[in-house]
């Protein structure tokens, strides 16, 4: 089965790199926001099996959206995505319920590899960054 994947980052650049980085490795990506204000309900419309989450964007930013998303789907799972300098945001976010983290410039391998490890069945949840 075809995985498939909800983007989420403000930055059309951002999407479009996601986006190609999943496409090459045969992913399905069944949406793409650019606003945390959409994330909940496409999410509840397309169930994706992954959601890639920017913590910085405008209006309601991703930790807020990753905290109303696990309320919802404790399964969910759900990659962050952020700049260095952000440590403390991610340890949040890990509390939250996110499955780990990918430090912005984003490398395709470390994306696929903890993509493809955050779909495995039997999945530790601690982050590897």
């Amino acid at each position: 089965m075809t995985p498939r994947v909800l983007i989420v980052d403000d930055a059309l650049f951002m999407r479009r790199l996601l986006r190609d980085i999943f496409e090459r490795d045969g992913w399905e990506v069944v949406g793409e926001v650019d606003s945390g204000d959409r994330v909940l309900p496409l999410y509840r419309e397309l169930r994706p099996d992954l959601v890639t989450l920017d913590i910085v964007m405008p209006g309601r930013n991703g930790l807020d959206v990753l905290w109303e998303l696990m309320q919802e789907d404790p399964q969910a799972r759900v990659i962050m995505c952020s700049a260095l300098g952000q440590e403390p945001l991610i340890l949040r976010a890990v509390q939250y319920g996110a499955r780990d983290f990918v430090v912005k410039p984003i490398q395709e391998d470390r994306l696929l590899q903890v993509a493809h490890r955050v779909l495995a069945p039997d999945t530790p949840d601690e982050p590897r960054e």
